[in-house]
């Protein structure tokens, strides 16, 4: 400062090389005070005892730059007197804090003091806390979190739940048998709810859809959730599976809670080959316990209010690899066989391939007639090889050349139904481990095709 004597000018700079020196700094104190620069005196008093907690000297010194005796006896603050304006707190040695003078601690001051570890009595730290709160934040929330066993819980659901779609079973190609059996085991008491009271029909139930791999189940699960104007919940194996002890099962029972919130809701349990693996094969007890909590799930036994307005769906290419108890009656007890796509379906799948390549004068009667036991995935292909034939003549010659007939049919021929492995598989199942009439429906498929 310009009025600053040049002794002061001095020890300051001394100070501020030598900021944990107490006896210099206290020096320092004294010589302002005696220049009544007490604000002043005041803050390096406070710094002093942040460098030396609980020392007399900076103390008395503390006080007396505040215009307090050391001898006055202690005075309690009135109840309706509202906390010193002043930012920094001050430590005092004993007696409670008088009414502040007009000489206030300033806003500059380096830091506030601490209290010694005898003198906790002593400190006002509900002023202090006054004195600070607008400078910093809180340090814990004023209405904690909910915590659970495994942390906070919010109310957003650990599940993704996906909304009634716009997907309907009119968007499924053909297939008609399988949708007049959803249309019995579901849609139907779901549109008639008093039909439903007559007949005791519970709004609940579980459906098994298997057949060859890439045929559209998951589609299917997908068109009946939008039926129903249902939510839709996928899980797979992955969803579930955790490595620590107990866990996997409590993915289980957490989501079945989060589907019973969200009722009406379709649970669609993908690869059930893997999530439901018959125990007898399973070497290891924690896949065993996930199948336990499943079938447990799938009665409602852990919910007092039961599964109602929970459908369940599952979809696997293997049907005899899954637990035989996840197929008893009242859990997943109707069976559906979704077999490769018939003609309308297949032109259907072949129009929306194409819906967006260049293509001239296809004719879709030959394209289906020879793809017949194409699945959907192969009929995609088909479409995606005849155009990379296309594009590739197109790049050679320079001049764009449209997908034809002929390109379709070439690719068609070069590619084998995926069907026919799982077929093959399939046709020793149904032959000598059909118990219980489980697949008939694929003996008679078989049977159709003399593939027996």
């Amino acid at each position: 400062m310009a009025d600053e004597s040049p002794l002061i000018r001095s020890l300051r700079a001394a100070v501020a090389a030598a900021p944990g020196d107490v006896p210099l700094r206290l020096h320092f104190a004294e010589l302002l005070l005696s220049e009544r620069r007490n604000d002043e005196a005041v803050a390096e008093a406070a710094v002093a005892l942040q460098h030396a907690p609980g020392d007399a000297d900076a103390r008395a010194l503390m006080m007396r730059a505040m215009g307090m005796p050391p001898t006055e006896p202690p005075r309690p603050a009135p109840a309706a007197e509202p906390p010193r304006p002043a930012p920094a707190p001050a430590v005092e040695p004993g007696p409670a804090p008088a009414p502040a003078s007009s000489e206030q601690v300033p806003a500059s001051a380096e830091g506030a003091p601490e209290p010694a570890g005898n003198d906790h009595g002593s400190f006002d730290w509900a002023a202090a806390e006054q004195q600070v709160q607008d400078l910093v934040g809180p340090r814990f929330l004023e209405e904690p979190q909910a915590v659970g066993a495994d942390g906070p819980v919010g109310d957003a659901a650990a599940w993704d739940v996906d909304a009634p779609g716009a997907v309907r079973l009119a968007d499924v190609g053909g297939m008609e048998e399988v949708k007049d059996r959803l249309e019995a085991a579901f849609l139907a008491p779901m549109r008639n709810p008093e039909l439903r009271k007559l007949y005791g029909k519970s709004l609940r139930g579980g459906l098994l859809l298997y057949g060859p791999p890439g045929c559209g189940k998951t589609f299917i699960a997908r068109a009946v959730a939008g039926e129903l104007g249902a939510n839709f919940l996928t899980v797979s194996l992955s969803d579930v599976l955790d490595m620590w002890i107990g866990a996997s099962e409590k993915n289980i029972h957490d989501i079945f809670e989060t589907a019973r919130r969200q009722a009406p809701c379709v649970v669609f349990l993908d690869e059930l080959d893997a999530l439901g693996a018959k125990r007898s094969r399973t070497h290891s007890s924690g896949l065993r316990n996930v199948v336990n909590q499943l079938l447990t799930e799938l009665d409602g036994i852990a919910s007092g209010a039961g599964n109602e307005g929970v459908f369940v769906l599952a979809a696997t290419n293997v049907p005899w690899d899954v637990d035989i108890a996840l197929r008893r009656p009242g859990r997943l007890d109707r069976t559906l066989l979704v077999l490769p796509p018939d003609a309308t379906a297949r032109e259907a799948i072949l129009r929306y391939h194409l819906r967006e390549r260049p293509i001239e004068a296809v004719d879709l009667g030959k394209l289906v007639k020879a793809t017949e036991d194409f699945s959907g995935a192969d009929l995609a292909h088909v479409c995606e090889s005849a155009a990379e034939v296309a594009l590739l003549d197109s790049a050679r010659t320079g001049s764009v050349r449209l997908i034809t007939t002929k390109d379709l049919l070439g690719a068609a021929k070069q590619i084998k139904p995926s069907t026919e492995p799982w077929f093959a598989a399939a046709r020793n199942v149904a032959m000598f481990a059909n118990e219980g009439g489980l697949y008939d429906d694929l003996l008679a498929h078989l049977k159709r095709k003399r593939k027996l």
